[in-house]
């Protein structure tokens, strides 16, 4: 019996999911992954004096690493990457499923992000959101920035702390947060509310911030699904920002009624 479509495509993503690899490049998003335990590490390549500068973290990986004089080190990246004298390969790491991930905290807060594919931006909200201490960063697995050497250099080690997850589906996973009681808001810079009037009241509820690519902003399948549309509450008149800011504003903005701001 010929197997249906659907189900052929999924165990060729399955499949294509197993054999994936990244590069990383750069002294510290290596050096963060060499001193993961989670991190599945593959080959290293790296110069003698990079080496120098790895060397605790690569006793502590048990990796034996390919030293390359620095005239002869040409790795597997973009010829415009700042490499820094070190690439790693390694396997995408697996945060697990979204109920894990996102339950736990006491009002935790969780990024999503809307068509989000620039790997920079992505990378530099990764830093923010744990630097702010959010549970997770939620994109999806089409149309948003993948695991990349240039994310996780954007990232400087956060990629290795911080739970990303890429789901199928953002408007479903929308309603399994809103399921599992969070308060979903969208941002809008036309929006009514701001976020602090929005959380204003609701001191020990969950949160989940949902930002989408810059000029288009959210989809309109999002907005229908997210509980609120809010803005950024701004002391001037000015263009939008860019997300990865956004992102940082937003977290500090639904956490600091917790203090008393």
């Amino acid at each position: 019996m010929k197997k249906p479509k659907w189900v052929v495509e999924k165990e060729q993503t399955r499949k294509a999911d197993a054999a994936a690899t990244l590069w990383l490049f750069g002294l510290h998003a290596v050096r963060d992954a060499l001193m993961n335990p989670a991190r599945e590490k593959l080959t290293m390549m790296v110069t003698p004096n990079a080496l120098a500068k790895l060397e605790d973290a690569v006793a502590q990986a048990g990796i034996v690493p390919e030293v390359v004089d620095p005239r002869k080190f040409r790795p597997p990246i973009d010829a415009g990457s700042v490499h820094q004298g070190v690439v790693l390969e390694v396997k995408p790491l697996d945060w697990g499923r979204l109920e894990d991930v996102c339950i736990g905290d006491a009002a935790p807060r969780v990024i999503l992000l809307d068509r989000v594919t620039d790997p920079h931006n992505v990378g530099a909200i990764l830093r923010s959101a744990e630097v702010l201490g959010a549970s997770a960063v939620i994109g999806t697995r089409h149309h948003s920035a993948p695991e990349t050497g240039a994310l996780a250099k954007t990232a400087s080690g956060a990629l290795e702390r911080q739970p990303y997850l890429r789901v199928r589906n953002l408007a479903d996973a929308i309603r399994a947060l809103q399921g599992m009681g969070y308060l979903v808001l969208g941002l809008d810079g036309e929006a009514d509310k701001t976020i602090e009037e929005a959380v204003a009241g609701k001191v020990d509820r969950a949160v989940a911030l949902v930002l989408g690519a810059e000029g288009p902003g959210l989809r309109e399948k999002t907005r229908e699904t997210v509980d609120q549309l809010v803005r950024i509450d701004a002391g001037g008149e000015f263009g939008s920002l860019n997300v990865s800011n956004a992102a940082a504003i937003a977290l500090y903005a639904s956490k600091a009624r917790e203090k008393g701001a």
